[in-house]
Formats: structure tokens, sequence, C-alpha cells
């Protein structure tokens, strides 16, 4: 289990890096044969504008549907999406015509390298400039590039969240103050990802953000004590040698859901609009649900001067996992706090429960 949970976490950070796209290898061929594809490449660059010119007079139609702008607003939008991309065909026509030229005036062959050239046309550079603002226009040969419409309205969006921070627990009939725990040494660490989606039509106040995490939680014991486990009765016993680091851990699989509220910037595009949370606070309140994975022991101690470590597993916990958790962001990075209502270990007289206090990040 412990390897499979490796395996997804490695996935999941796979899904936080960029996009890279890689040049495809094209074979030398004679000139003649560049020309007919790039005079195709010219009707291939005509759809792409009309259709990219329909899909913004929809959504114009959309704005005036809802009230957004009037009636002669829409026209005048129109009118600018037509000679934009009036525009955009002259001047992609022009360079595919110059390439031509130059094809027609040279008998050499080009190499596969020359058809990687692309014109790019980076928007929406600046210090509040997010995902939502960022685009990208290649204009070349690249054959694994096709030009989607912008969608104008992305309700939902997702991100990596990753946190770390204190660990220990709440017993049952005793103060915090005496725990058989390490404050320093207890921690928990979280890794997952989540999906946020904004709740209202027309206004970014309320979102759901949801999504699936994995936690380790982990206990530091002091006193030379360590778990055992007795006819399913779990308990601190004290350890026959001189331990050097005592250490417990539960791996929890859980699906946290939270109501996020806060202030966000409203950004309006001709063709798109999105609400950004950029450097704005951010309050999260809700809870999650899962289960157990693993519950592993580390006992590392001396037998005569020597170094020895036992490794226990399969302690009664239990299986199923809830609790309640929050937090408080300013832009990506937060306070965060949890507390297990399910206690650690099932079935015992004295309920214990785990409690963490750390910092999050939403790499949004």
């Amino acid at each position: 289990m412990n390897t499979i949970t490796k395996h997804v976490v490695l996935l999941i950070l796979c899904l936080s890096l960029s996009n890279v796209y890689a040049q495809d290898t094209i074979p030398k061929a004679n000139n003649s044969v560049k020309i007919e594809a790039l005079k195709k490449e010219k009707t291939e660059i005509e759809n792409q504008e009309k259709e990219l010119l329909k899909a913004e007079v929809e959504r114009i139609n959309q704005r005036f549907d809802n009230g957004e702008i009037t009636q002669e607003e829409a026209d005048q939008l129109k009118k600018e999406a037509a000679q934009k991309h009036a525009l955009n065909i002259e001047n992609r026509l022009a360079i595919i015509d110059n390439k031509i030229a130059l094809l027609e005036r040279n008998e050499e062959l080009w190499s596969s390298e020359d058809r990687s050239t692309t014109f790019v046309l980076e928007l929406g550079k600046g210090e509040e400039a997010d995902e939502y603002d960022r685009g990208v226009i290649y204009i070349g040969e690249r054959a694994d590039y096709k030009l989607k419409p912008t969608i104008y309205d992305k309700r939902t969006t997702g991100d990596l969240v990753f946190a770390i921070g204190f660990n220990n627990a709440i017993i049952e009939g005793e103060s915090f103050g005496d725990s058989p725990y390490k404050f320093g040494g207890s921690g928990f660490v979280e890794l997952g990802y989540a999906w946020k989606t904004r709740v209202f039509e027309n206004s970014n106040a309320l979102r759901l953000k949801y999504g699936f995490s994995f936690q380790w939680n982990k206990l530091d014991i002091k006193d030379n004590m360590y778990f055992t486990e007795t006819n399913d009765i779990v308990m601190l016993t004290e350890f026959p040698e001189d331990v050097r680091k005592s250490k417990f851990r539960t791996t929890n699989l859980v699906f946290p859901v939270h109501f996020e509220f806060g202030p966000s910037k409203k950004i309006e595009r001709d063709t798109y609009f999105r609400y950004s949370t950029y450097k704005k606070f951010k309050i999260g309140i809700g809870g999650y649900a899962g289960f157990n994975l693993e519950s592993k022991q580390k006992v590392k101690y001396r037998v005569d001067g020597d170094r020895e470590k036992d490794k226990y597993k399969g302690y009664n916990v239990n299986e199923l996992v809830y609790g309640v958790s929050g937090y408080l962001s300013f832009g990506s990075i937060g306070l965060y706090a949890k507390y297990d209502l399910s206690p650690i270990f099932k079935d015992q007289p004295v309920d214990q429960n785990n409690i963490s206090l750390g910092i999050r990040f939403d790499m949004d």
C-alpha cells in the first residue's frame, strides 16, 4: 500500500508541472511538396479565424441576452471582432505567402528545424496576470498546435494543495499539556489536488473547494514508551531498551470539502471574464472523510551500545477517517488547522484524536 501511495503522490506532482510542447521531427521533402502544404495551410488559417469570430459573436450575443450590454454595444463589439479577425487573416496569410516566395526562389531543401519557426504573442504579462490572463498565439508550421476559442466563463479551476506543520493528539480525560507525545517532533504532511467551483453565477463571494489528499500524521512518543496491542487494545508501554526515537505514523486518503469565502477581482476581456483571488484574503471552512491506508511504528534503540531499529505495522486503527478543517489564507499561502473527529484507534477505553496546525499552500 505504501508503494501505491508513493506512485499516486508522484502523479499528483506531475499535475502541477507546466505543459511542454515537443516539436515533431519532419523528414526532408522537396520544395514543391512544402509549397502545396503551405497553400493548404492558408485555407486552414481562414477557417480557424472564421470559427474564432463565430465563437466570439456567440459570446457577445450571450452577454446581450444576459442584459450585460446594450444592442448598440453588442453591434460595436461585433464590428471590432470582425475587423480584428480580418486583420489576423491578412497578417497570417502574408507570413505564409512570404514563406512560399522564399521556397520558390530557392531550390535547396530546408531541414525540419526550419519548419519549427514560430511567431509567439504573449498576452496578459504583468504582476496581476494569472492563468486566466495569459495566452499564447502560435503562428507558423507547428503541426501539433490547434487554435481553440477561449472559454467565456470558466467557473471551475484546479490546483495542487500542500500543507505541513505540527501534529499531536487530544486524549480523553487528560490535559493537552500532559500529552505523551513531543510537540516539536510530532508533525503532519498533506498533499493533494483540489478543484474550486464558483457557487453563484454572477458572484465569486462563495466558492466550493473539493478534491482528494494524502495525509501523514506522525506522533513522536516521549519517555522511552511505544505502542503495544493486546486483544485489540492499544496502549503505551515502556520499551525494555534505551529508546532513541519512538514514532507512530498513520497514512490516510481523504476527500476534503471546504466552503471558501473572500473577495476577488473580476477581470473582463472582450472574449472572456475571470475572477482572480491573487493577493486576496480567503477563509475556508469544511471537513474531510476517507479511510486509513497504513499504520506504522518505528522504534530506534541501543543494545550494548549498538544501534537497533524495529518496525511494527497493523495496529487496531480506525479504518474510516473523518474530521473538520479550515484555513485562513492570503493569496496562495495561509494558516491551516484540522481535527480528526474519528479516534486514532478503534474501540478503545480512552479515545485519542489527531489535531494539527500548520501552513497550507494552494498552488493555483
